[in-house]
């Protein structure tokens, strides 16, 4: 089963993740899955209060889904941090009981930057929005490839 098949089964909101191991960016869909907003940038502040600040986000804003940006080389391998990206999602689906899908994040980062450039923020505001807005990327990407019913590219099985 593609990740598109397997999100389509549920109506709800999707999250999109950009993780980090100090901060978390995270985007959330609307209910019909159109557009991708950036949420909130989480500071990680240990596993207990980051369990419950992930179970009040599924609970709050009706989450059905989580897309983790996994980090992955230009060539398309995976990294150290992918291996982390995959421990977290894993982690997350364990603590909410909500699935979570991988998505190709490469470039989301500096393109979130230069979003952030072109909207003349300067460097301080930027710090703060960057990973919300890659989360806001990663989220986009992968409910474009959704809509279209493919098991796009940067769609990644677990």
């Amino acid at each position: 089963m593609t990740p598109s098949e397997r999100s389509s089964n549920r109506p709800g909101r999707v999250a999109g993740i950009d993780y980090g191991t100090v901060r978390i960016g995270i985007a959330l869909s609307d209910p019909g899955r159109t557009i991708a907003s950036p949420h909130e940038n989480y500071t990680r502040r240990g596993k207990d209060q980051d369990a419950r600040r992930f179970r009040r986000l599924v609970e709050e804003e009706a989450v059905v889904l989580f897309v983790v940006g996994l980090p992955v080389h230009t060539d398309g391998h995976e990294s150290q941090k992918s291996q982390e990206a995959r421990e977290f999602g894993a982690w997350l689906a364990e603590t909410t009981g909500t699935e979570v899908v991988y998505f190709d994040e490469r470039f989301s980062s500096a393109e979130a930057e230069r979003f952030l450039i072109d909207a003349e923020m300067t460097s301080k505001r930027r710090r703060r929005r960057l990973d919300m807005v890659a989360a806001s990327i990663i989220l986009s990407a992968f409910l474009e490839s959704d809509r279209r019913g493919q098991n796009e590219p940067g769609a990644l099985d677990d």
